[in-house]
């Protein structure tokens, strides 16, 4: 018998090709939020700018990334889900023809901003789609499919960015999306359409203009807390109190305004369920952790073993490519073992990942550094895949995008909180450690003489005076207790976010054992 929703099932060949247009668009978006970071120093030099200057770069594509991940739902209920993506993805193209040039730091700035306005709702738009693209059996491969590109992503964008600066030039960073924004919205074009209750809905659209205002003041003023707060020392700044204070003031205004309008924004109802809202509470602990996790590796490589941006990449590098063995593999696995039981086996790999890390010292070789980021990369297609099916598993059509919108909200707030408290515990424990070195020599200290006496002879012997190997000595001697407390400040950082890893996996269990046979039904 043919079901009703048959007609608008998409025809084999088709869902790969959605497969790949939507994967497309999610990745270039992804890699564009990390592609620039490695590139910061040259268009400093470039465009005359400071440090904190430069910066804003980054954060002002972040901000608006954060702001309009969430409205996907929104938007496509005005224009329509197909009309919406395949605008961002010329958006996005345009403005990355715009950033790349750029003659000076406030245009940079600007285009950013419309940049990660309209890349914010490619990762929501594109998982829904997939997820309705696919019959319920399928959902799961679907789902993993289209993590290789979103997992990957982030890895491969400082590597791919390290490559095109040194080789190029900065502003072919941004270049390099034209190609593929083209080929995205030529895909989507051909082959996506809108289901028949969004096809409905088109145009009745919610006039919830002060929710839509309130999520703009606390998502954004959120964003920049989290990624000003280390720079301008957090509270110490009054600018971070008044920013922290309009973001809790925003988001509690938000939800309270959801609750009580007859006509809201975004269905909060979807919080009643358990599976949904934990699943978002662990999302956003993961990509606390994976982000946390991975900011740390450039910082130890190029900070204290002297490695270059491009080698700090190749580092990561082999993470991405065990999350490609690691996804389809989930994916075919989640249909016929309970999702929760493959997520809390990939979440204890990832929690192996960071005590691994742990075990590293100043005398690592590359293998050590590389070898801890393979079992993470391992590690991300047990957790995303199962992750993903759990958390949607049965969520209405109609909410799908609401849905997908926070679930990817909370991965990026939760790796931005990550970040930002792995470099503030990564200041202040290199702080405590140094102290605490200090404080071992004395004048009692015999080694510390042995040390002293033996790299004095060794400066001299190289050449400097006499009178001044002593107080080279020191000085050495001093950089070195500092490279050491920065290295158990790391160890700090990597223990933490293991153990907060295990802690959680227990709440997997939280969540109702999914039906692959109840996955979202498709229209």
């Amino acid at each position: 018998m043919t079901t009703p929703q048959a007609s608008e099932i998409s025809p084999p060949v088709h869902k790969w090709l959605i497969t790949i247009a939507v994967m497309l668009g999610a990745t270039m978006e992804v890699v564009d939020t990390s592609i620039a970071n490695v590139a910061l120093p040259h268009m400093q030099g470039t465009l005359s700018a400071s440090v904190d200057e430069v910066t804003w770069v980054i954060t002002s594509y972040l901000v608006a990334n954060a702001i309009v991940i969430p409205l996907g739902g929104w938007f496509s209920d005005i224009f329509g889900r197909k009309n919406f993506f395949n605008a961002c993805v010329l958006i996005f193209s345009g403005a990355s023809v715009a950033c790349g040039a750029s003659p000076n730091l406030e245009t940079l700035v600007f285009f950013r901003i419309v940049q990660g306005a309209a890349g914010g709702a490619l990762i929501p738009l594109s998982q829904a789609i997939m997820m309705e693209t696919f019959p319920p059996r399928e959902q799961g491969m679907a789902m993993a499919l289209w993590g290789v590109g979103i997992m990957f992503a982030p890895v491969i964008g400082p590597y791919l960015g390290g490559w095109i600066t040194d080789n190029y030039s900065w502003r072919w960073i941004f270049y390099v999306n034209v190609p593929l924004g083209a080929l995205t919205f030529f895909l989507v074009g051909l082959f996506v359409h809108d289901p028949a209750y969004l096809r409905e809905r088109r145009g009745r659209q919610a006039s919830d203009w002060w929710g839509l205002a309130f999520l703009v003041l606390g998502v954004g003023c959120l964003q920049m807390t989290l990624d000003l707060g280390e720079r301008r020392d957090w509270f110490a700044s009054e600018f971070i109190r008044w920013l922290t204070f309009f973001a809790l003031s925003g988001l509690v205004a938000f939800v309270i305004r959801e609750i009580l309008t007859r006509d809201p924004l975004i269905n909060m109802s979807l919080f009643r369920g358990r599976s949904y809202s934990m699943g978002v509470f662990l999302m956003g602990v993961i990509g606390f952790v994976l982000y946390g996790g991975v900011i740390l590796v450039p910082i130890h490589a190029q900070g204290l073993l002297g490695y270059s941006a491009l080698d700090s990449g190749k580092i990561l590098a082999p993470m991405g490519i065990a999350t490609l063995f690691t996804m389809p593999l989930a994916g075919a696995l989640v249909n016929k073992y309970d999702a929760r039981f493959l997520l809390a086996i990939g979440s204890a790999t990832l929690a192996w990942s960071m005590f691994l890390a742990s075990d590293l010292n100043l005398d690592v070789t590359y293998w050590d550094m590389t070898f801890p980021r393979i079992i993470m990369g391992l590690s991300l297609g047990f957790i995303f895949v199962p992750l993903t099916m759990a958390c949607m598993n049965g969520i209405p059509p109609e909410q799908m995008n609401a849905a997908s919108g926070f679930f990817n909200l909370s991965r990026n707030i939760g790796g931005s909180i990550g970040i930002a408290l792995m470099a503030t515990l990564l200041a202040r424990r290199g702080q405590f450690h140094q102290t605490g070195l200090v404080e071992s020599i004395t004048p009692y200290a015999y080694w510390a003489h042995d040390a002293l006496d033996a790299t004095a002879q060794l400066l001299a012997e190289r050449g400097m005076d006499p009178a001044l190997t002593g107080n080279g000595a020191l000085g050495m001697l001093y950089g070195e207790i500092q490279r050491q407390a920065t290295m158990n400040a790391f160890i700090d950082n990597y223990w933490l976010l293991g153990w907060i890893t295990v802690i959680v996996i227990p709440l997997v269990y939280v969540m109702r054992k999914p039906d692959p046979g109840a996955a979202t039904p498709m229209h």
